[in-house]
């Protein structure tokens, strides 16, 4: 692991994180192996690298949007699913109540 890294680290600031992310990004160590080197549960570090990607993809975009922007689209699209989702739900419940089965919970 990077000298940048501390075996003895109690909290994980934006520049420990990335510097991680960036050893795992370049192979310099696995998810498991720093999982194991740091008492991080591997989700935990898997999604590090998630959200590292999607800014990095972001600041890469001619036009990148501030973080605020990110997560009101964000948002916006998991409204939209939940409304989705709900109208679905409604829609079968009226068919079963139209064909005249009853919901037994």
């Amino acid at each position: 692991m990077s000298t940048l890294m501390e075996d003895d680290i109690k909290r994980w600031t934006a520049k420990r994180k990335t510097a991680l992310v960036l050893e795992i990004i370049q192979g310099k160590t696995t998810v498991a192996e720093a999982s194991r080197a740091f008492d991080l549960q591997p989700s935990e570090l898997e999604q590090w690298v998630e959200e590292g990607k999607r800014g990095m993809e972001n600041a890469l975009r001619t036009k990148p949007l501030d973080v605020r922007q990110q997560y009101e689209k964000k948002l916006s699209d998991l409204q939209e699913a939940y409304g989705e989702a709900m109208l679905e739900l409604r829609a079968r419940k009226k068919l079963a109540s139209l064909l005249g089965e009853e919901d037994e919970k």
